[in-house]
C-alpha cells in the first residue's frame, strides 16, 4: 500500500513507473549518442569517370541506402540526425555539367532520419561507405556514384584527339568497323579527302567508264603513302597528383598542391598535343582532368589502358620546415630508397589513398593489382634516364633539391611497362616557392622544361614501334 500523499505534494512514482523512465533515459542516452554528430561539410565532386557527395561529421554517421532503376536515384536515410541547414546546402552544390548527379533532395523522412535522394542522369552503380578521421577530415560518410557504363579511357583520349582532325577529312571515308580503337584513330587522322569522283555514266553509254576509272589510277599509291606517314600515336599519361578529397600540400599562403600541379599539367598537355616524335603525333592523357579523387592504383590502370609511352606524375612538395627548397625527380626503387629523405616522401604520397577515400571498388582493384606489382629492370633504368633528363631540364629555370634522380617505393609509379617517374616541382611549404608556383610565368617555364626533357628522351629512346599500322 502506498504511504500517503502530502496536500500539495507530487505523488510518488511506483517501482514499475521507475523502471519505464530508467528504460526511457537509456532509450534516450542512445539517441542522443547518435544524436550527437554535427554536420560539418558537404561536398560534391563531378567527374566523368563517377560523382562523389561527402558529408563530413563530428561523430560517425549510419546509413542505410536502396538504389531505384527508374527513374535512376539512389535514396539514403542518415539515422539519429535532424535535418539541417549545412545538409540542405546539398542541393545547391549539385552543378548543371555534373555527368551523373541531375540533383539532391533533403527533407526529414522521420524522427532522427534524414532521407538524402540524389537524381541521376544515368543509371549507375552506387558505392556508400564511411571512412574514419584522418588528415585535417573529420568522420565522412561518402557516396560514389559510377556510370553503369564505365567510361573507356582510350575511347575518352581518342574522341578528344578527333575533335582536332579537320572536319573533311574525317568525312571523307568511312572507316572499316572498330576493331582497333587507337588504329582507327590513327587512320582517321591521317585521310585526305580523295579526289571528287566523277558522276556515273547513263546505262546507255557504258564504253567511257574504264577510261574514268583508269585516270586516277597513277594517284592510288599516293593515298596509302600519305596514311602510312602517321603509323602510331604517342601517348604521354600526366599525372597531376592528389585532387578533390585529397588536397595535397597546402603552402604557408594557402595554396593547394592539387591546383597547382593540374595548372601545370593542362600547360603541359598543350604543348605535348602540339608537339610529334619522328612525325608521329603525341597526344597527353590525363589520369585526372578536373578537381577530383582518383586512388593511386587507378592511376596507373588508366595510364595502362591507353597503353601509355611514358608516365609523368607532377607533385609539388612540402616539409615540416620552410627552409626546405628545390625541386626533385623520383623513380621507383624494387629494393630500398635511395634516402631517407626519398622513404620518407614516398610514404607520405602513398597515404593519399586514405586521406581521399578508397572506396570499396578500389579496394577490391588495389588487391588484384598487387599481383601485377612487378616492375622490370628495364622499365626502372628507362625511367631513370627520363628522370635524368627531366632533372637537367628543370635544372636550368630552378633549384634543384637534389642532383640526382632519387628512388623509393611510390605506388603511383608501378606501372611493368611504362617508364615512370614522380616530378616534385618544388616545396610549397616554402614561402618563396610557394609564390614562384602561383606564378603562371613559372608553371609556364616549368611546362617548357619538362616538354623538352620529354622530346630530349624520345631523341636517345625512340618509343618502341606498335603491331597497330595503318
Amino acid at each position: 500500500m502506498n504511504a500517503p500523499t502530502r496536500p500539495g505534494a507530487l505523488p510518488s512514482p511506483s517501482r514499475r513507473t521507475l523502471l519505464q523512465g530508467g528504460s526511457l533515459v537509456l532509450l534516450l542516452g542512445v539517441q542522443q549518442i547518435a544524436r550527437g554528430a554535427t554536420i560539418l561539410a558537404v561536398r560534391v565532386w563531378p567527374a566523368p569517370e563517377y560523382s562523389r557527395v561527402t558529408i563530413e561529421s563530428d561523430g560517425q554517421l549510419s546509413a542505410k541506402q536502396f538504389f531505384v532503376a527508374t527513374p535512376p536515384r539512389l535514396a539514403v536515410d542518415i539515422e539519429g540526425i535532424d535535418l539541417s541547414p549545412a545538409l540542405r546546402e546539398l542541393v545547391a552544390k549539385v552543378r548543371a555539367d555534373d555527368p551523373n548527379i541531375a540533383g539532391i533532395r533533403v527533407g526529414q523522412n522521420a524522427p532522427n532520419v534524414v532521407r538524402l535522394v540524389v537524381d541521376l542522369k544515368q543509371e549507375a552503380v552506387p558505392q556508400v561507405f564511411t571512412l574514419p578521421p584522418i588528415a585535417a577530415y573529420q568522420h565522412r560518410l561518402v557516396f560514389d556514384l559510377y556510370p553503369a557504363k564505365a567510361v573507356d579511357p582510350l575511347e575518352a583520349l581518342i574522341a578528344e584527339r578527333l575533335k582536332d582532325t579537320p572536319a573533311q577529312a574525317t568525312a571523307a571515308a568511312a572507316p572499316p568497323p572498330a576493331t582497333d580503337p587507337l588504329g582507327d584513330l590513327i587512320a582517321q587522322h591521317s585521310l585526305r579527302p580523295e579526289p571528287a569522283r566523277p558522276v556515273a555514266s547513263a546505262p546507255a553509254a557504258p564504253a567511257p567508264a574504264p577510261q574514268v576509272a583508269a585516270a586516277p589510277a597513277p594517284r592510288v599509291p599516293a593515298v596509302p603513302a600519305t596514311a602510312r606517314q602517321t603509323d602510331r600515336l604517342i601517348i604521354i599519361a600526366l599525372d597531376p597528383g592528389h585532387g578533390g578529397e585529397d588536397p595535397g600540400a597546402i603552402g604557408p599562403g594557402g595554396t593547394r598542391e592539387k591546383d597547382v600541379v593540374l595548372k601545370v599539367a593542362h600547360l603541359l598537355r598543350d604543348r605535348i598535343n602540339a608537339s610529334s616524335v619522328g612525325g608521329n603525333p603525341m597526344r597527353a592523357f590525363l589520369t585526372r582532368d578536373g578537381d577530383y579523387f582518383v586512388p593511386l592504383g587507378t592511376r596507373v590502370d588508366k595510364a595502362r589502358r591507353v597503353q601509355a609511352d611514358l608516365f609523368v606524375s607532377i607533385h609539388a612538395d612540402a616539409f615540416t620546415t620552410p627552409a626546405a627548397r628545390g625541386a626533385s625527380v623520383f623513380a621507383l626503387s624494387q629494393s630500398g630508397a635511395s634516402s631517407s629523405a626519398a622513404r620518407w616522401l614516398a610514404n607520405k604520397e602513398n597515404q593519399a589513398d586514405l586521406v581521399g577515400g578508397l572506396n570499396v571498388r578500389s579496394q577490391d582493384q588495389h588487391v588484384q593489382r598487387a599481383l601485377l606489382d612487378m616492375s622490370t629492370t628495364a622499365q626502372i633504368n628507362d625511367s631513370l634516364k627520363l628522370g635524368s633528363v627531366l632533372l637537367g631540364e628543370i635544372g636550368n629555370m630552378a633549384k634543384l633539391h637534389k642532383p640526382r634522380v632519387e628512388q623509393a617505393g611510390f605506388a603511383v609509379l608501378k606501372a611493368p611497362d611504362i617508364p615512370s617517374v614522380l616530378v616534385e616541382t618544388a616545396f610549397i611549404s616554402n614561402p618563396e616557392e610557394e609564390a614562384r608556383l602561383r606564378s603562371s610565368a613559372y608553371q609556364e617555364q616549368l611546362a617548357d622544361a619538362l616538354m623538352r626533357g620529354i622530346t630530349r628522351y624520345f631523341a636517345k629512346n625512340p618509343p618502341l614501334a606498335r603491331s597497330r599500322s595503318v
